[in-house]
């Protein structure tokens, strides 16, 4: 764990020249905001006690909402740019539950393309000062998804499943297929999904909670009858729209399929809309224009892997996300993971939302781990 720090104070001198200053969010954090916004996966991985006052707390799973919670309880503000370097705890399979993680996260800034070329900058220069040589660069944009799925008028109910499935790296061909016809829903509830359908909200959600309370179940899995009868009503939603049509199925493949460099992409993707009729104009600039600064910025573009299929597990991210592992190493896992995320500091008491983007770095992940 000391050299896995010692290597984060050198990755934060190289942070601290670009403007980035230190921050020490609280070890100490309240369970449900991440839960909230970072997705029920995260629920199963958080190390939890419970105070005095019966308030359930975690250890600080990640720094990215910390570090905004701490701004924000501060007054916000003008754009400013935070480091940080220090342990998080996860339960991990195989592995000890506690490691350092250092990072940035810059809030505020209005040139959004330039600051997430700026962030990617960084982390290349970080893992490339302590000895990543051949970086493999996956890069992925949420916003330009969900310009997709906007400009495609679909149901709520099917654009939150395909999101989901986005998120998890999971949106491929098989995937839309299933989603698109309800073929997701669990057989042994299909009764009471067709006895929701078209019932008045809540009325069902109600029913749905008398059932599990009927039966003694306050939870199942973390989640509460409340939460259970949420999730069956947006199901019973989906299956009641009447699906999403073969010819949106087909585009939705034909966009998860784009892959290559950030240039070659976005030609395929404007053929794309083009023949679809589709405006992704705006969405499609400012991929473009981020492509322009990670040049400026000295990024390889050429050696940059886009995946329009590529999400990151985390519920918040809004924009370009992307991640860093190493070519050499036999480690599968990133080294670096970030992206934008405009709407989690409203979300957590914002009064409007801020431009934000960051990345972490796992430390031990890097050549030589931590030892």
């Amino acid at each position: 764990m000391g050299a896995g720090i010692d290597r984060g104070e050198a990755i934060l001198s190289l942070f601290a020249e670009a403007g980035y200053a230190r921050t020490e969010p609280a070890i100490l954090q309240p369970v449900d905001v991440f839960i909230d916004l970072s997705g029920e996966d995260i629920r199963r991985r958080m190390f939890v006690t419970t105070d005095a006052d019966g308030h359930e707390w975690a250890l600080r799973p990640e720094f990215t909402i910390p570090v905004a919670r701490a701004w924000l309880a501060r007054g916000a503000g003008d754009p400013v740019s935070f480091s940080y370097c220090g342990p998080v705890f996860r339960l991990r399979a195989g592995e000890v539950g506690e490691f350092v993680q250092a990072g940035i996260e810059s809030f505020g800034r209005a040139d959004r393309e330039a600051a997430d070329a700026e962030v990617l900058g960084l982390a290349l220069d970080a893992v490339g000062s302590a000895g990543l040589a051949d970086p493999d660069i996956r890069l992925g944009d949420v916003g330009l998804f969900t310009a997709l799925l906007e400009a495609l008028s679909l149901p709520p109910a099917r654009v939150r499943k395909l999101k989901r499935a986005y998120a998890q790296g999971h949106l491929d061909a098989e995937t839309i297929d299933r989603l698109a016809n309800g073929h997701d829903a669990p057989g042994a509830h299909a009764g009471v999904l067709q006895a929701l359908q078209g019932q008045d909200p809540a009325a069902a959600r109600a029913f749905v909670e008398d059932i599990l309370n009927i039966a003694g179940i306050a939870s199942v899995g973390g989640r509460t009858a409340g939460e259970i009868a949420e999730r069956f009503l947006n199901q019973a939603t989906a299956d009641a729209d009447g699906g999403i049509p073969d010819e949106i199925c087909a585009l939705l493949k034909r966009f998860v399929a784009v892959q290559g460099d950030p240039d070659t992409a976005s030609a395929e993707i404007r053929a794309l809309a083009a023949d679809a009729r589709l405006d992704l104009a705006s969405a499609l600039d400012s991929f473009d224009a981020r492509t322009g600064f990670m040049a400026a910025r000295g990024v390889d573009v050429g050696a940059v892997a886009f995946s329009a299929a590529f999400g990151r597990n985390l519920d918040y991210y809004t924009g370009a996300v992307f991640e860093i592992r190493s070519r050499a190493g036999a480690d599968p896992r990133p080294v670096v993971g970030g992206g934008r995320y405009d709407r989690l500091l409203q979300t957590l008491g914002a009064s409007a939302p801020v431009p934000a983007v960051g990345c972490s770095i796992w430390l031990d992940r890097l050549p030589g781990g931590a030892a």
